[in-house]
């Protein structure tokens, strides 16, 4: 019996993952097609006069089966992956592309849509149902429902060879993160690294059956060695194999793929009208245009700028005292950032790691969750798990009810995805009278607990963990009536909002007392700890501004203007960094061979929204500061007008409905220290 077609008869409707086996997906993804075609065919067929409730709304809650085999299938592709499931995911991806242009492309469907969106100013729909029809009618516009039969066909010849060289891209970056190995046999090579690192690499070495330590390009691995290996070589192999992923010319190489996909989206957006990929994807963002987000990206720029060199001169200078290195490679500037840091604040993560032991930290996020909008989180072992190192809870409200399920998956292995995400196993909504609660996850690669120590986070890892709770609570608290609007489906330069908001807390002494305890003695994290922390989170943060603006900045490059003249990737790129190269330019790596949130993920001509979204949460936690970081009446104007709205409204009205006002960048440019 293949369960993924049936109805689940779990507890809450939960994923059964331990009876779903791998060869089910394929039958399960052919079902799910074919019911929800009937679905749209019966629309199609209903002889009533199109409505609101027969068209808008019976579209919406069709292809419930096909979404939520999707959702657990991809959701296993990025965390627990093999070779079956990347094949059936080359195989079905074509499947589902094509299924999707014929609902977009399906002449009696869009008729029917355009008939109800012809005549909404008369309908009397509330605010969430006038975001649907409009999202519904945009769905057919912006996917050539409007145009002649032959574009129609070219359009789907693109969409196709898009998801399918999307998919590729990813898995070369995998293949290449995988196919790295630093075998350390001396000793001595290890001078610097932190003993969690080494044990860990001990282990991983001992594990592939070999003598001595094994550091791989994986980010708990890759991070430490660039940061504190003393041996600069080493830290400079590591580094070039990093920055060379899919550069290589090997049958994993992207440079092709990535011309071949940027020349794809330009196509794609001229055919139906828009001057470039940008133009399309940012008609559906708060920025709207490329104009303006090049502008805002300058404009942060122009204040970033001399506070980057003037760090880059200072940090050039101590390498120079201490090393008598006449000048920086891009391999040193993480291994003397960590000294010069420590030096100015006596801070290394080091000494702070004891202090955040992940089940404290992870309790800590629940707690604070608890104090701000009134939720209660508890450890389940009778919901199905697809990883014995995940962990499940029910996350209750005050009054007891369900609010949603929450799954935790935090330590690498082979078949995930490197970095960290927020996802779900089935959306917020509301049926028949029923809310249907959601099933959240978060995923991310933080140091395994070894023998002899428990998993110890740094505390870029703890605002890590803090940053996708923050997605999650997006997704738990949602609200709505529509799964399509509800939790983070919202434009992209807004989902980071609650995300990044979240993150604020981690510097806050009230906050941190709550979670960041000895995991040996118990002791509260010290004062001067906090104050360090707090003052070293500006700590070169010119430099990182000019980074994040550089990723900003490349992404518009191959998005906003026709790609077709670009033959050599290498050269097109270092063209676009020469406004923020700081380090001198590596020949053996690129940039975006690798950069999957453009290539793979859905930030093309979108990357810039983690910065839209920095000037959003600074000003955000600027108000909660106002009242205390714990004032439930700001924590519930936050809860019922960003986190539980979904994309029910355009988010700035949403955004000022909550703050009064729109955002200003001052109140970030003042945290950041560039002001």
């Amino acid at each position: 019996m293949n369960l993924l077609t049936q109805k689940f008869t779990t507890k809450h409707d939960t994923a059964p993952f331990s009876g779903i086996k791998t060869e089910d997906f394929m039958p399960a993804f052919t079902a799910g097609i074919e019911k929800a075609r009937k679905e749209v065919d019966a629309i199609v067929a209903n002889p009533e006069a199109p409505t609101f409730e027969n068209t808008i709304e019976a579209m919406t809650f069709s292809g419930d089966t096909l979404e939520r085999v999707s959702s657990i299938f991809f959701n296993l592709h990025s965390a627990e992956t093999n070779d079956d499931i990347q094949k059936i995911a080359q195989e079905v991806s074509p499947l589902l592309s094509d299924f999707g242009n014929d609902i977009r492309l399906n002449k009696d469907l869009f008729e029917r849509v355009k008939s109800v969106y012809d005549k909404k100013d008369s309908l009397n729909l509330t605010p969430e149902q006038t975001t649907l029809l409009d999202k519904q009618y945009k769905s057919f516009s912006r996917n050539g429902a409007n145009l002649p039969e032959d574009k129609k066909n070219k359009l789907r010849e693109i969409d196709k060879e898009l998801s399918r060289l999307s998919l590729e891209f990813g898995e070369n970056v995998l293949a290449e993160t995988h196919a790295y190995q630093l075998h350390i046999i001396n000793e001595a090579d290890l001078s610097g690294l932190p003993e969690g690192t080494i044990e860990a690499a001990k282990e991983l070495a001992a594990s592939l059956e070999k003598e001595g330590w094994v550091f791989t390009l994986d980010y708990p691995s890759y991070v430490p060695f660039l940061t504190y290996a003393d041996n600069r070589e080493l830290r400079k192999q590591m580094a070039i194999a990093f920055g060379a992923k899919a550069f290589q010319g090997n049958e994993h190489d992207n440079q092709q793929i990535v011309l071949q996909i940027v020349k794809l989206r330009h196509e794609r957006a001229n055919l139906l009208g828009y001057g470039s990929h940008a133009d399309f994807v940012l008609e559906e963002r708060m920025a709207e245009s490329p104009a303006k987000v090049k502008t805002f990206l300058n404009d942060l720029l122009a204040k970033a700028k001399p506070a980057a060199q003037k760090e880059f001169e200072e940090l050039t200078a101590f390498a120079k005292d201490l090393d008598g290195l006449g000048h920086l490679e891009k391999w040193d500037g993480a291994y003397y950032s960590e000294k010069l840091k420590q030096k100015l604040f006596n801070l290394d993560d080091e000494k702070l790691k004891p202090y955040f032991k992940l089940e404290n930290v992870l309790n800590g996020a629940f707690v604070i969750a608890g104090k701000l909008y009134g939720l209660t989180f508890k450890e389940v072992q009778d919901i199905d798990k697809y990883h014995k190192d995940v962990t499940t809870y029910e996350v209750v409200g005050e009054n007891g009810d369900l609010v949603a399920i929450f799954y935790a998956d935090f330590f690498p292995r082979k078949g995930k995805r490197n970095g960290a995400w927020m996802t779900s196993f089935k959306s917020q909504y509301v049926l028949s009278g029923v809310n249907e609660r959601p099933h959240v996850s978060i995923v991310c690669n933080f140091t395994k607990p070894t023998e002899t120590k428990p998993s110890l986070l740094t505390f870029n890892e703890v605002t890590t963990l803090f940053h996708e709770f923050g997605h999650a609570l997006h997704g738990m608290l949602a609200d709505t009536i529509y799964p399509s609007l509800s939790g983070t489906s919202v434009y992209w330069d807004f989902v980071e909002l609650p995300s990044q908001v979240m993150e604020n807390w981690c510097y806050e002494p009230e906050a941190l007392a709550l979670f960041a305890h000895h995991y040996q003695t118990g002791e509260v994290i010290p004062m001067e700890y906090i104050t360090k922390i707090k003052e070293s989170a500006s700590f070169q943060e010119g430099i990182a501004t000019m980074r994040q603006l550089s990723f900003g900045l490349l992404d518009m490059g191959w998005h906003s203007a026709d790609p077709s003249n670009i033959t050599d990737l290498k050269a097109f790129e270092t063209e676009q960094f020469a406004a923020t190269q700081l380090y001198p330019e590596v020949k053996e790596n690129a940039m975006s061979t690798a950069f999957s949130h453009i290539f793979q993920g859905g930030y093309s001509s979108g990357y810039y929204s983690y910065k839209w979204a920095e000037v959003l949460d600074a000003d955000a936690f600027e108000f909660f500061q106002e009242k205390g970081i714990f004032d439930k009446e700001t924590a519930t104007k936050f809860k019922d007008n960003i986190l539980s709205k979904g994309g029910t409204e355009h988010p700035m009205v949403l955004y000022k409905r909550f703050r009064g006002q729109e955002p200003k960048p001052e109140a970030l440019l003042k945290r950041a220290g560039l002001l």
